[in-house]
């Protein structure tokens, strides 16, 4: 059986090239957080990760079909040497846990080839004493709870490790991530690339907007061009909270059928 594969809008060229990947999250911070990208950086659908073993599904978007697996690709202000574009990598979709090493391995290969800078790793936890929605893929921290949106980072290298410190953000120091998540961060960090994880609390009851609005602020440091004020950027994640949370529940997955209990779509 063919295995996954990336594949990618052959007239796109993707040299130096920071990927941002959005992946199933507490709260749905992930999916908030790149349509808030794709607008906001104004970028286009170029392909996506293709495997024979991923749920035959396509989500519907204002008449426009999706696959479950996409790319978007585009060149905002980047601040990070070397950078001349973005690509956001993103899914609604929890990845099955035996297809995740694959898919990341063929994410990884292909970046190579293509010649990719950095790497982003979007992500939430729940917050403190709450239930987090993911079916067992939700990772587990230990952080110190504040009164206000509490984020952390992970780091594959020294080089993503001290980028988070400029940006303020704390290093995680105890925890355990799960998923396809879980396997960028081990790949990354076998390669010795330069790919970091930005994680915030998130409420995991419903779509947490500000949680998504507090980690774009913090994107802001490596892609200034989304920089925006901080109540429209909230109004604004509410709305796409609502599109969102309609488009999921159009969306309904008997893992039965597909033999998975992961397969399935969050939200």
């Amino acid at each position: 059986m063919q295995g996954p594969s990336v594949r990618i809008n052959a007239e796109v060229s993707t040299d130096n090239a920071l990927v941002v990947t959005c992946f199933p999250s507490v709260g749905m911070v992930s999916s908030v957080v790149a349509h808030f990208l794709i607008e906001h950086l104004q970028l286009e659908f170029i392909g996506g990760v293709v495997d024979p073993r991923l749920p035959a599904l396509t989500l519907v978007q204002e008449g426009v079909p999706l696959p479950p697996i996409r790319a978007y690709a585009g060149k905002p202000q980047c601040t990070i040497d070397g950078c001349d574009q973005v690509i956001l990598l993103m899914s609604e979709l929890v990845v099955p846990e035996a297809l995740a090493h694959d898919i990341v391995w063929a994410m990884f290969e292909w970046s190579k080839e293509q010649k990719i800078v950095a790497g982003v790793v979007i992500d939430a936890f729940a917050k403190s004493g709450m239930k987090a929605n993911l079916n067992g893929a939700e990772p587990v921290v230990e952080y110190e709870d504040t009164e206000g949106i509490d984020i952390v980072g992970i780091g594959a290298n020294d080089k993503s490790r001290k980028m988070l410190e400029d940006m303020n953000i704390p290093l995680l120091q105890q925890g355990v991530i799960k998923g396809i998540n879980a396997s960028i961060l081990g790949e990354a960090r076998r390669r010795g690339l330069d790919l970091m994880s930005i994680m915030v609390e998130a409420d995991p009851r419903f779509p947490d907007a500000r949680a998504a609005a507090t980690l774009i602020e913090n994107l802001n440091n490596l892609l200034p061009s989304i920089d925006l004020p901080h109540e429209p950027l909230i109004q604004e994640a509410e709305f796409l909270e609502a599109q969102l949370q309609s488009m999921m529940e159009g969306a309904q997955i008997d893992s039965s059928e597909s033999g998975t209990a992961n397969s399935m779509l969050y939200g």
